[in-house]
């Protein structure tokens, strides 16, 4: 399996990275967590990875941080009815810390406004997980996030984060996006929609 990937970033947006190692390009899925702290394209970087083999086809899934990966791995293989796609837009709606969080606090509710997941699901996932969090591990696994806070309220950073996207569905640069929702956000307040962002952003 491959466990780690170092190349040449080529380019990159909210869910794919393209590194390049010896000529070959390698196309690697990525949480939004991890898209927020890539370098510049040309630029050397390095991912934790995990491999997923099919019948027919194989997936790279890669991560800024080894907890990261290791989350990943732990939803994928421990939670029944959680494929890589949407443990990736878990990862990209919720840090870390705060799946965490919610898994020892039982914090149903959170976890179902996750894409992917409603409240079954969400229920499940903190049964097969709980016993696999412990709480000091949830209070020192704040990642340094240069992108949306952690901390921040729930509805504003699900708010932020599909503003990103979807100004990078537009055709922005994930850096030009982020600049400009959080630019929108400061200017508008906490208060303001995703479609007031994105309209504040676009000028």
């Amino acid at each position: 399996m491959i466990a780690t990937i170092k190349g040449t970033l080529v380019e990159a947006n909210p869910t794919i990275a393209l590194v390049e190692i010896g000529g070959i390009g390698y196309e690697v899925h990525i949480p939004l967590t991890t898209m927020e702290k890539l370098p510049s394209p040309g630029v050397q970087v390095f991912l934790y990875t995990h491999t997923v083999y099919r019948e027919d086809s194989q997936a790279i899934f890669g991560f800024h941080a080894k907890d990261e990966r290791d989350f990943f791995r732990m939803l994928i293989e421990k939670v029944s009815g959680i494929g890589p796609k949407i443990a990736l837009r878990i990862m990209s709606k919720l840090s870390i810390a705060m799946l965490k969080s919610a898994i020892i606090s039982s914090d149903v509710s959170l976890l179902a406004k996750c894409p992917g997941i409603g409240a079954k699901t969400a229920e499940r996932l903190i049964i097969e997980l709980k016993d696999k969090v412990s709480p000091s591990i949830a209070s020192n696994s704040r990642l340094p996030h240069q992108g949306l806070d952690a901390t921040s309220s729930t509805t504003s950073r699900d708010l932020m984060v599909d503003a990103i996207t979807a100004l990078s569905t537009l055709g922005f640069k994930f850096p030009d996006a982020d600049k400009a929702i959080r630019r929108a956000s400061q200017e508008l307040g906490p208060n303001a929609t995703i479609e007031e962002l994105i309209k504040q952003a676009l000028g």
